[in-house]
């Protein structure tokens, strides 16, 4: 099973950076270039322990809807989503926030396994684990360009 490990510094408190990853508006915000938008479950604000989410965008041509699950949260330190339903055979993102001097680590850790065995595989070395890690990383800079200026305000309602 793959895993896309990140880590991506953001100069803000953990408390914000851990709210913005949860929050299902800037999710939709730094998704905007597939067309993202949550369609059933929790489908504004912040995603709460044993909520799901129901995502329908565009990826890889086609569009695909998928329903995860936040499994655990310990804030502001860390917490898990789950895919409950959607194209994976399985997929677990765990977020994790240390702070540290002048900010806060966030930390992903992206594991997922692809349908169709040996296909599937061929995928994820092909173009899968790198287009996935792309998508993290894009979503990352948004978490942090929010976290670091006042933008954040506007996402958290503060």
């Amino acid at each position: 099973m793959p895993t896309i490990h990140l880590t991506t510094f953001v100069a803000a408190p953990a408390e914000r950076v851990f709210d913005l990853s949860r929050s299902i508006d800037l999710h939709r915000k730094s998704m905007a270039h597939t067309g993202e938008e949550a369609i059933a479950g929790t489908v504004s604000g912040l995603l709460g322990l044993d909520e799901t989410v129901t995502w329908k965008a565009r990826h890889l041509f086609k569009t695909r809807i998928m329903r995860s699950r936040m499994t655990s949260m310990n804030r502001p330190l860390s917490f898990t989503d789950e895919m409950v339903e959607g194209d994976f055979k399985s997929l677990k993102h765990e977020h994790f926030f240390k702070s540290i001097g002048n900010g806060t680590l966030l930390i992903d850790l992206f594991h997922f396994e692809s349908p169709y065995g040996g296909l599937g595989r061929l995928a994820n070395r092909l173009f899968l684990t790198e287009y996935l890690r792309k998508l993290l990383e894009s979503r990352n800079d948004v978490i942090r360009e929010y976290a670091e200026s006042e933008k954040w305000k506007f996402i958290l309602n503060k």
